[in-house]
Order: structure tokens, then sequence, then C-alpha cells
């Protein structure tokens, strides 16, 4: 078995590419193999900013060798009268590559045809990975591709050399304008290189030692976290570690070396929110915190070398440091002097969205729409917090900070409102007005906030769908998506019931009337409500739940979010239960029939007992009387399961109907009174689920 390592050497690559670079690239290779079949043990991938290094262990010296039978052309076809081998033999058996004399007939259901036996594979690994690797760097795909020289391959970066070795062999290729070869380079200062590379199995060691980088991502994340934590400690601290940075800031380094640098205590009055964005998105560095929780005067950042005085480095970081925390404060206190009045006068020079108007425009549509809000049954909000909370959800827009750190909008709101003495609810809301920002993100930790966060979406929604900005395929530039899957989780998460489309119905209401749309408004709220329907049916089947399930359940109606959530998690319940396929089949039916029957026919869904002439209808008339206030009672208590469960009890009886009774009478009284029957029965199950999208 042999080892085979490829090392693209590239210029400094984003540290964004890293992850996705590797997962492809072992994807990819490992796809190539399989269909070479070409066996090995494991695959496994590294990157730093200047390579992307795949290693292949247990690689088959060759290919198996296997046997293949060919059909040709039919038996008339190949043969002539006299039995010689027409032109379309000759042509099969040399395309074959096998002598006329070796084909055969193969009895198939379309005749006899001629046929050809042949051996396939046997390659050797050498001349398998010329072709395939090659072919695999040329597939890789990359957010943004360049070319460079007066070559015409694209890559991510410039490629600088390729090192491909099947144990002490080179496998030799050309891409672009690099040939592979047994050099590999190694840190730009500490071991810049060229170093020849005897084995495959040396590689790693060899970057190691002699080139002194760490090709193992996960390895110079532990390094960081490891000397960081221990400069940190020493200071009497823990470094306050973000998940995301740490893989970017490894992804920087090929030689990482963690440094803690220090700035003047003075600054720690300034909010933490602002010191640690300083830190982490100016400076790629971490805060450090003590036992309290509270930020010391430290910050943790990461080298890519071994400086040869490290307390000119330090002090470097430091200068650039205290420079942006300098401006931060400066922001600070000018932001301060400001307020938020001056801050909602300058709204109304910020411009929302085109014809939409200005952002101060957008905040008195959000006061009134959150007091709505807050009104409703079962939201039970103050309507004035709320109508504050919406007035000044966006003044920090123009504040200064945020002018700088647009990160921190809504963040910064929150941390001013509280210093200058607004309400902490509105404060909190505030902050909290932004979530969630995609499907696993953090929801708003208060019931204002998402109060808030819910009005802002349903704004957004709402004035995009009227001017026709409506997403198609993967294009979403104002992420509608996104605003939609947020909405739906905020009202499965709280419990609110307040119906979507009146709260998209009651954002129009308060654009201005003389505002220019594209569509009319019930086109408009008409796309709106699919729109929202789609992607909650995508929430769904992202969370695992069955496709037909989804759609019986939002079949029934998904204007009340959180009753249309219930209802699938009862199905889902239901459906594991026996008897569940037949329940479902039963009532699929009754939907059917009133839907092509009923076409035409004025149903109310009351019937006459004096029309009851069989038994089976007869005992439907007293079932149904029997559960509709049984399925009234759990109905409004909005107990699902137990309603689905009702369909145990009243489904043999209404088998038995179908069974025993012709529900088409050709009496046309007898039959709208069995259709009536019918409806009375969906009228209420069908509140639960549309039964005719079940295909069980």
């Amino acid at each position: 078995m042999s080892h085979c390592v490829l090392e693209l050497g590239t210029e400094e690559l984003p540290a964004r590419f890293l992850a996705s670079l590797e997962r492809e690239l072992k994807e990819s290779f490992a796809a190539a193999l399989a269909e070479a079949d070409l066996a090995f043990d494991s695959l496994d991938t590294a990157s730093t900013p200047r390579r992307a290094v795949i290693h292949v262990r247990g690689l088959a010296e060759r290919q198996p060798l296997r046997e293949e039978v060919a059909l040709g052309p039919s038996l008339k076809a190949a043969y002539g009268p006299d039995g010689a081998p027409t032109r379309a033999a000759l042509g099969f058996a040399r395309g074959q590559g096998v002598n006329v004399a070796d084909l055969f007939t193969r009895d198939t259901e379309k005749g006899v045809y001629v046929a050809a036996r042949r051996t396939v594979g046997g390659a050797s690994a050498m001349s398998v990975l010329e072709e395939l690797i090659p072919r695999v760097i040329a597939s890789l795909s990359f957010p943004k591709r360049m070319r460079w020289a007066d070559g015409d391959f694209a890559f991510a970066r410039p490629l600088r050399w390729i090192l491909a070795l099947l144990d002490a062999d080179i496998v030799p290729f050309r891409v672009g304008n690099v040939e592979s070869g047994r050099q590999t380079r190694g840190h730009r200062v500490h071991g810049p290189g060229p170093f020849d590379v005897a084995h495959a199995d040396q590689l790693d060691e060899m970057l190691k030692a002699t080139g002194r980088i760490t090709p193992a991502g996960v390895e110079r994340r532990a390094a960081i976290v490891r000397g960081g934590d221990g400069q940190a400690a020493r200071a009497g601290g823990r470094v306050l570690w973000n998940d995301a940075l740490l893989d970017e800031v490894q992804g920087l380094t090929e030689h990482p070396v963690p440094l803690l640098g220090d700035f003047d205590p003075s600054y720690l009055e300034l909010p933490r929110e602002v010191l640690l964005t300083s830190m982490e998105q100016h400076q790629k560095s971490f805060g450090v915190e003590d036992a309290e929780g509270r930020l010391m005067p430290h910050f943790l950042t990461v080298l890519n070398l071994d400086p040869q005085d490290l307390s000119v480095v330090k002090k470097g970081w430091e200068r650039v440091l205290r420079a942006r925390l300098e401006d931060a404060r400066f922001y600070w206190n000018s932001d301060l002097k400001a307020g938020f009045d001056t801050w909602i006068d300058g709204l109304e020079h910020v411009i929302f969205l085109g014809p939409l108007g200005s952002m101060g425009d957008k905040c008195r549509r959000l006061r009134d729409l959150c007091a709505w809000l807050a009104d409703r049954p079962g939201v039970n909000l103050d309507p004035a917090l709320a109508a504050e909370a919406g007035r000044l959800s966006k003044a920090d827009l123009v504040s200064q900070m945020v002018g700088e750190f647009d990160t921190l909008q809504g963040v910064m709101g929150a941390v001013y409102a509280r210093h200058m003495g607004i309400d902490p609810a509105v404060a909190d809301a505030l902050a909290d007005q932004y979530l969630p920002a995609g499907p696993d993100s953090p929801l708003p930790a208060t019931r204002l906030g998402a109060l808030l966060s819910l009005a802002d979406k349903a704004d957004t929604l709402t004035g995009c769908f009227g001017l026709g900005n409506i997403p198609t395929g993967a294009a979403d530039p104002y992420a509608l998506r996104r605003c939609a899957l947020g909405m739906a989780r905020i009202l499965m998460e709280t419990g609110w019931r307040v119906p979507v489309d009146d709260i998209f119905r009651k954002a129009w209401s308060l654009y201005r009337e003389d505002l220019a749309w594209k569509l009319p408004a019930e086109e408009a709220l008409g796309k709106l409500d699919d729109f929202f329907a789609a992607r909650l049916r995508n929430l769904f089947l992202t969370r695992g739940s069955d496709t037909l399930l989804v759609e019986a359940a939002l079949g029934a109606g998904h204007r009340d979010v959180w009753a249309a959530e219930r209802r699938l998690a009862a199905l889902t319940g239901q459906s594991r239960k026996p008897g569940f396929a037949d329940n479902a089949q039963t009532f699929k039916r009754v939907a059917n029939i009133l839907r092509k029957q009923g076409d035409g026919v004025a149903l109310c869904g009351e019937w006459k007992d004096e029309l009851l002439t069989e038994p089976q209808e007869k005992a439907l008339a007293l079932a149904l009387t029997g559960l509709t206030g049984r399925f009234d009672a759990l109905w409004r208590e909005d107990r699902f399961d137990e309603l689905l469960a009702l369909m145990d009890t009243v489904r043999p009886t209404v088998d038995a109907f179908f069974d025993g009774v012709m529900v088409m009478a050709e009496n046309p009284a007898l039959r709208v009174n069995r259709l009536n029957l019918l409806k009375a029965l969906l009228d209420r199950m069908g509140l639960l689920a549309d039964f005719s999208a079940l295909q069980l």
C-alpha cells in the first residue's frame, strides 16, 4: 500500500477560504479515487494561509482487474447472409479492442445481439493520479477566483508550487504554469526553503521541524488557546475566547505565537461592548476579564512569528489599539452630549429604502405597530413602553459610535438608553431588536425585545413586497427570508397567537397613503402570505419534520404560527402510532369526496335527521353529535394530541358509512344531506390537518 501526498502552495489565502477548501479537497479527491476504482485506507487534509495539503494513506498500488461484457449490434446487423462480419461488427470489435473472432452472442429482451468480453482496470496508481490530481485541482471552487501572469488558469490566489509524491516518486503533471515536484516551502521568516521532500511520509515532519509551521488548523487553534490561557492566568485573568474570531486567527497564521498586551486602565470607562469590538474587529485580538467578569486592561493577540524583540512588537500592538480606543472614547463622549432627541431628528435624513421614506418614517411606523401588537390578546405588554421602544429603535444609527462600529447597532442604543435613564425594559428591547439573525441564532431575551423585532421585520417585509422586491432564486438582497424566519421563530417561542396576516395588513396600513407602490395591497399581501408560508414550511423541514406531515399541518392554516407548530408536533406523534395510516386514509377520502363532488353544491355542514335512511348514516350522525362538544372543548384548550386521537373514535363509524351508504345517491336531497354529514366531520377535523395532502 502506498502513501500519496499533495501540497498546493499559494499566495496568502483569506482565512475564510480554508475550511471550505479542506472540505472540498477531501470530498473531491475521495470521489475521484472511488470513480477510478483505486482503494485507500484514509484521507486527511490540512491548510494554512499559504498551502492546502492532502494525505492519502493505504492507497492501492493499482486498480483491480475486472471483466466487462459490452453489447454491440444485433446479430442480424453484425453478419451478412454469408456469415461474414459486417462493418458494424468490425467497428464494434475494434472499439472494444478485441478480435472479431472473439465476439459472441447474447440473448436480450430485444433479441439476439453480439457482445464482447474485455478486461478493464489494472492501471497503476501513478498513472491514475497523473490524470486525476490536475482535474481535482481545477474543480475546486472559491468565493472569488483570480488569474495571474499570462495564463488562463484561475484559482483563489496564485499557485507558487505543487508538491505531489507517491511514496518517494513525483507524480508528474502541470497545472497552469506550475509543474509538480518534490519541493515545499516553510515559514516566510523562520524556514523559507525551498526544501526537497524525499518521501511522502516525511512532509509533515519537515514542515514542522524545518519549515517551522503547523499545518493542521486544529493544532494551531490548540496552541493559541494553550498559550493565551497561560499568559492570561499569569496576569490574574482569563481570555474571552470568541470561537469565530479564534477560527479566523488560526487561519491567518502558520506559526501562531500568543502575546498578551496592555492598555491604559482609564479606557475601562468605555462600555464593555465597545472595548471588545475594538479589540476583536479592528485588531483581531481577544479581551481578558477577571474572576468577577470585569474587563482587565489587557488584550490577547496572536503573532505569526517569533520576534527578535518581543517588547518592541508588544509596544507596537499597544500603540495601535490605543489609537482605536482613543477614537472610541471620543465617540462615546460626543454621543453622550448629543442624546436620543438629536439622533431622532437626524433619522429624517437617513433613507430606509427608496420610496419607503426615511428611518424617521420607519420609527414612527414601528412606534404605532409595536403599540398595536402589545395590545393584542395574549401579548400582555404595555403599549406605551412598546411604542417608546419602536420610536427609539433606530436612533443609534446616527450616533458616532455606530458610525464607526456598525456591528454595534442596537447594542449601543441599549447602552446609551441605560446610561441616559430610559426605562430598562426599553433599553433591553433595543439590544434585542435585530435577533434572531438566522435559523440557529439566539432569540430576543425579553418579550418587549421580541415584539420590537417582530414589528421591525414585518415592516420591512411589507414594504419590500409592496415595491415588488420579492426574493427570487438565491437573490435576497434585503434578507427577507431571514426576516420571515425570525418572525416565525419569535411567534412560536413567545406563544403569541396574533395572526400573521393581520400583522402584515396592519404594517401595510401604517405606510403613507400616497406611497407609490408597485403592487396593489391585495396582491402584495397575498404574495407575502405565500412567501411566509413557504419559509415556515422550510423551517419545519430543516428541523427534520416529515414533508407530508408538514404539508398537512400547514394545509390547515398558518395564520396562527404557534398553533401550526403544535399541530405538526401532534401529527408527528400520532403518525408513529398504529392505525394512523388508516385514520389518515379515511379522512383523506372524506376530503377528496367533498372536493370533487361538492363543487357547485351549497354545503353548510348541517344535516336533516328526517333524511337519514340507512343505519350507518344514522350512526355517523349520532357519532358527530357526540364528537362536536368534545372537539370544541379540546380545541379551546389547544389539546391537539387529544383532538387527533378522536380519529380513532370516529373512524370505524365513518368506514361503516362508506361501506353501507351510497353517498352520491340519485335523490338530490339525500345526496346533499350525506355530503353535509361529511362536511360537518371535516369542518372539525380539517382544522387539524389537510388530510388530502397525506399519501400514506
